[in-house]
């Protein structure tokens, strides 16, 4: 596959919006002029890259008008390769096309204009939900999702750190001592392997747990947890 298996169909396709179109004009793969709109101009691609992404961006000093395009493919990682550049050039202010060269189906994913973000309010609020409630800075930026600590796991910890101090306890019980107010939910859900229940109600430390008590040790002596 090559560049120039593109300029056809997409080319045509231009024809067909009423633009007058010519190949490899200065730096651009495509220029595509109509009246007096903004010129179009194309860069042509086997595949996404950040070069096609550069060389864009450079365009954009000619022209508000500025697509990529590159072959349609198949399969999930193109399609999420599709979706994540999609929303990439939207917030560049590019275009983006694909063409499916079987056909040469040309579709327009996404057309030049000014981004405007759209902040999801949802979102913001678990955010400074987490970063509120999260005691201290147990992680360094840029480390692997693995073994994080977040908000759930402090409170697993902290129901954790009661229960292998007081025995086996009542779920209420570690819940008002701990201030945890999710803390039934989180040993009947068990999802670290640390709680067993006994009775109803009753929760105690599992050997894994214990195991847990010594790799999160330094953690541990930061949690306050009360013991009245």
């Amino acid at each position: 596959m090559k560049e120039t298996d593109l300029y056809a169909p997409v080319k045509d396709y231009l024809v067909g919006q009423g633009y007058e179109v010519k190949g490899e004009v200065g730096a651009a793969d495509i220029v595509a002029c109509k009246d007096d709109d903004e010129p179009v101009v194309v860069e042509l691609k086997v595949g996404f890259s950040l070069t096609l992404i550069h060389q864009a961006i450079a365009r954009q000093s000619m022209t508000d008008t500025v697509y990529i395009a590159v072959p349609h493919g198949t399969g999930k990682p193109f399609l999420k390769s599709l979706k994540n550049n999609t929303t990439l050039c939207r917030r560049l202010g590019l275009g983006l096309i694909t063409v499916r060269l079987k056909d040469n189906l040309v579709t327009v994913h996404a057309d030049p204009a000014p981004y405007k973000p759209r902040q999801v309010k949802k979102r913001k609020t678990r955010l400074l939900r987490e970063f509120a409630k999260r005691v201290g800075d147990p992680n360094t930026g840029g480390a692997t999702r693995k073994g994080l600590i977040t908000t759930y796991r402090q409170d697993s910890l902290k129901c954790l750190k009661f229960l292998s101090i007081s025995g086996p306890t009542k779920a209420a019980l570690v819940a008002k001592q701990t201030e945890v107010e999710t803390a039934r939910r989180i040993m009947a859900d068990d999802h670290y392997g640390w709680f067993e229940r006994i009775a109803t109600g009753i929760y105690q430390v599992t050997p894994k747990g214990q195991e847990a008590l010594k790799d999160y040790s330094t953690m541990l002596d930061k949690l306050a947890i009360g013991l009245d």
